[in-house]
């Protein structure tokens, strides 16, 4: 092995390899493992130069060179000047190379120009083996768009240092070659310095007068009152302005803008034609909602159309909590629905933008999610504009080694490798720049882009936070630094562009527009094409008890069941695979019970058969976690995929179902977008495990669960998450169904437990067919996908519908019932199986399969078929401080007083416990055998 070590990895065989991992060692030895570079450091030099060896990507340039340019060479003689100089042409194309991957450590990025100039030891000359005799040596410039193939070294570099560390810092060596030639030349053609006409630099005047007129006038009309102003970022407004404005001209139809609370007000007021009167009256607390709680005026969203160079645009700008950066799948989930809903699949006609703050950017690990996402198949939405509105400072954090590990808040975008612009944001010119770079790298590319607004926080975290109080000295630095807008203005006005008494009048009539509180946004229209808005009117003031039938002609249901099992030619099955779809022909015959799986597929396949859409998202959907579902099969000879109920579809309907990344919190805010701008298509997305859907709590919380009550937005979403107490420990059992009825008030969700496949058949189907749009919440089994007794026939999915209670099912005899047990999911057939066991008559068993809104006058009258009842159990599976019992006793205990004023319930479970489930199978089955004994057969004093 040593000897294969020392000369077997450089053989013939290995060449490309090992000169790929060279040309890693020159760029950057660390990026190396330890043997390499070590081998690679062990290697002949060439004595008396700095520069011991060259990039062979430089060498091959060199030559692509000469040979484009052979009548302008001449034969020389070997020499040692000629040697020399083609040793300093190699030198300076890695000069070139240096300054396009290293350039951004010297930018001029700062406003403040308090951060330090990092090492860039790669862009000195001497490090090249060049020094300043060789400045005025010629050159051929290789890649270099200059405009010629030649030039000096002090122009070369004067043209780097423009391009690369002026006020714009690129960062994109590591995308493709094709994308590093596409930035190459759109940067170094201008060298970030655009000559902008006098008009576009008055536009962009205005935009920040706008931008800081709107936070100077609020500071004086409402001092210290919260609203996390933009001020010392305001050149983010022309930023966001220009990339809508050019996406109209570039074909964008709809663009939806996802942000957090610092600029929201300024966005909505300057850019979305929210009117200031409406923003005033919230300011001091005229303004009411018409539902629900309402919510700051920073987190509100808004939508409306604006007019652009590519004629009309719509606009939506998303609802956000203060969870910062989970906003951001919400967005790009709205927009995959809107591509879909438009048959954009490459993503011409809609984008989206997520703003972001620089700390959060770095420090939220959904950013790497929602990333992570962008070029996969479910989630494609044909790249995202990211803009970070770094202010330098995270809460009262601005020591780079206390807010992250890497050099900028970027890093993470280059998982995914995007470009990344850094920008000064006292440069107006230049920002404008970078965002018409960006957005046409989007259309080009469609993929995802990020740009760096490198700017300050004039006031603290918010207007009555005092900063200087732990930034004293970037504080007195602000207060000494003049705006953005007085910076630019003294440019136009020096250079002629303005003049000082215009200035003033633009500033005044901007104030006057906002003491007027009429719209300021300039192509805000007033009478939009209102057919760019999703309809929810048939969707509006609906609630769970609205009536509905979800029975389907057992003729058709049988015909789409057959359509399920028919396969390609030739495709062959697994052998277990083939085993269920042939126990599904016999389900549809009538000859076999049917069991879960074959339900739940056919839920989705009859509403895709009459026109309704289906989308289904999790980790392992396609087979199921549980290899129950197979709405997905898999040919084992040409390994192709196939989905039969997409045979169902037409081109009205839509069946979408994709495994997704290892992901439920972005994955979860996906859906949850997806589902606020589709209304007519059943949204569902499964967690593995129950247990995992906690990792996406903060989407349940702050949207799922408030988003109507706050903001008055509708979803359909349904979420199946898998609950069963199987002995298969704490992290494999419980969904947490306590933190959902917690959650619930003024019926904002439905929380629903089935337990046979007719339930769960008419369940989804009920979530579709009635025009009700709250979220579904559905507690689904794991053992109960096989269980011998967990079944339904035929007539119970074509003709029944969804119990909310499904009554005692044995015929027992009714006066003889002395007590009633009420459970919910699987532990009804440990009770039902031990009650026969012990041939206990009196005993009956009530589940409640909805848990909230409650079914209270259905749990009454399954109570009522037993006059002679005296006691009455809850009985769960979960621990007392987990499940339905603190969630729910209060409905229950308001039902026994309506059968029998006083009626005791008594509890049965396991005792309260930490963790969700005992984590030995001998600790599982004591408690599981002792709680259904409770239930049955304690004598519990009332």
């Amino acid at each position: 092995m040593e000897q294969l070590w020392r000369s077997g990895h450089i053989s013939g065989g290995n060449a490309a390899y090992v000169e790929d991992l060279y040309e890693r060692f020159l760029a950057d030895p660390n990026d190396l493992p330890d043997e390499w570079r070590s081998y690679f450091e062990t290697l002949p030099r060439v004595e008396g130069t700095v520069a011991t060896d060259l990039s062979h990507a430089t060498i091959r340039d060199h030559f692509l060179l000469l040979s484009k340019n052979q009548s302008r060479v001449t034969p020389v003689s070997a020499s040692s000047v000629s040697a020399d100089f083609e040793r300093k042409q190699f030198a300076a194309g890695e000069l070139i190379a240096a300054y396009r991957r290293r350039g951004h450590l010297i930018a001029n990025l700062d406003p403040l120009g308090m951060q330090e100039k990092a090492s860039a030891v790669e862009l000195d000359l001497a490090y090249h083996g060049l020094s300043r005799a060789d400045l005025d040596t010629r050159f051929q410039t290789g890649s270099l768009f200059f405009g010629n193939h030649e030039a000096t070294l002090k122009d070369i570099i004067a043209l780097l240092e423009d391009t690369y560390c002026g006020s714009v810092a690129s960062e994109y060596s590591h995308t493709d070659q094709v994308e590093q030639s596409w930035v190459q030349q759109r940067l170094e053609s201008v060298r970030c310095q655009p000559a902008f006409s006098n008009g576009v630099k008055r536009r962009l005047l205005d935009r920040l007068v706008a931008a800081e007129g709107l936070e100077s006038y609020l500071g004086r009309k409402y001092p210290g009152t919260k609203r996390f102003g933009l001020e010392g970022g305001e050149s983010f407004i022309p930023c966001l302005a220009e990339l809508i404005h050019r996406a109209g001209a570039a074909g964008v139809a709809e663009t939806v803008i996802g942000m957090a609370h610092r600029g929201r007000i300024n966005v909505l007021v300057n850019l979305l034609g929210k009117q200031p009167a409406d923003l005033f009256d919230e300011f001091e607390g005229r303004y009411q909602p018409g539902t629900g709680s309402g919510d700051v005026k920073y987190h509100q969203g808004y939508s409306s159309n604006l007019m652009t160079p590519g004629g009309e645009m719509h606009l939506a700008l998303g609802f956000n909590p203060s969870h910062l950066e989970i906003g951001a799948p919400v967005i790009v989930g709205s927009v995959r629905a809107r591509m879909d809903r438009r048959g954009d699949a490459p993503g011409d006609k809609v984008l989206a933008i997520n703003i972001h703050g620089d700390a959060a950017f770095s420090g939220q690990g959904v950013v790497m999610e929602t990333f992570q996402m962008s070029q996969t198949r479910g989630f494609y939405t044909g790249g995202t504009i990211h803009v970070i509105i770094n202010n330098q400072i995270g809460y009262t954090v601005s020591k780079r080694e206390d807010a992250r590990s890497t050099r900028y808040c970027t890093e993470v975008a280059k998982m995914v490798q995007a470009p990344i612009f850094h920008v000064n944001g006292d440069d107006p010119e230049a920002v404008l720049f970078v965002a018409q770079v960006a957005l046409d790298y989007r259309m080009e590319f469609k993929k995802d882009v990020v740009i760096d607004l490198v700017c300050y926080r004039r006031r603290g975290h918010n207007e009555g936070d005092e900063p200087a109080i732990t930034q004293p000295l970037m504080y007195d630095q602000i207060r000494r630094h003049p705006t953005t807008l007085t910076l630019f203005a003294e440019r136009l006005v020096e250079s002629g562009v303005v003049t000082k008494s215009d200035l003033e009048r633009r500033i005044g009539a901007y104030r006057d527009d906002l003491d007027a509180g009429a719209a300021v946004a300039w192509d805000y229209l007033k009478e939009p094409d209102t057919s760019m808005y999703v309809n929810w009117a048939p969707y509006l003031g609906h609630d769970w008890d609205l009536p509905h039938d979800t029975r389907v002609d057992l003729k058709k249901f049988q015909q789409v069941a057959n359509q399920l099992t028919e396969l390609p030619e030739n495709f062959v099955l697994q052998r277990q695979v083939s085993k269920i779809m042939e126990d599904r022909r016999k389900m549809t015959a009538g000859a076999m019970p049917i069991n879960w799986g074959y339900a739940e597929v056919m839920a989705y396949a009859t509403l895709i058969a009459e026109g309704y859409g289906v989308r289904l998202t999790g980790q392992d959907v396609g087979r199921g976690t549980f290899s129950h579902r197979h709405a997905i099969v898999h040919d084992q000879k040409g390994g192709s995929a196939y989905a039969p109920i997409s045979s169902l579809q037409n081109p009205d309907t839509r069946f979408d179902l994709y495994d997704s990344l290892l992901s439920e919190e972005a994955v979860l805010a996906f859906e949850y977008g997806y589902s606020q701008t589709s209304p007519d298509i059943l949204i569902v997305w499964e967690a593995q495990f129950g247990d995992f859907a906690n990792g996406a709590q903060v989407v349940i919380d702050q949207f799922i669960a408030s988003g109507e009550h706050k903001w008055s937005r509708l979803s359909g979403l349904t979420m199946l998450l898998p609950h069963g107490y199987e002995g298969a420990g704490p992290e494999h059992s419980s969904a947490r169904l306590e933190r959902y009825l917690q959650l619930c008030a003024e019926h904002n969700i439905q929380v629903c437990v089935p337990t046979t496949p007719s339930q769960i058949f008419h369940l989804l189907r009920r979530q579709a067919i009635r025009p009700l749009r709250r979220p579904l919440i559905v507690m689904t089994p794991k053992s109960l996908l096989r269980h011998k007794e967990a079944i339904s026939t035929l007539e119970d999915l074509a003709e029944g519908h969804f119990q909310n209670v499904i009554p005692e099912q044995e015929d027992l005899a009714a006066p003889a019932v002395t007590r009633v047990v009420f459970c919910a999911g699987k532990v009804y057939y440990d009770l039902a199986a031990a009650r026969s066991e012990a041939d206990a008559g009196d005993i009956a068993i009530v589940r409640i399969e909805q848990l909230y809104p409650f079914p209270e006058d259905e749990m009454l009258a399954a109570l009522a078929s037993f006059p002679n009842c005296k006691t009455t159990v809850w009985c769960q599976e979960e621990p007392m401080n987990q499940g339905a019992w603190y969630g729910s006793q209060h409905h229950m205990r308001r039902v026994l007083n309506r059968f029998n004023q006083g009626m005791y319930l008594h509890y049965a479970g396991r005792e309260p416990s930490a963790a969700a489930a005992a984590g030995y199978m001998q600790a599982h089955v004591r408690q599981q055998e002792q709680l259904v004994q409770d239930a049955l057969f304690s004598q519990q004093e009332d």
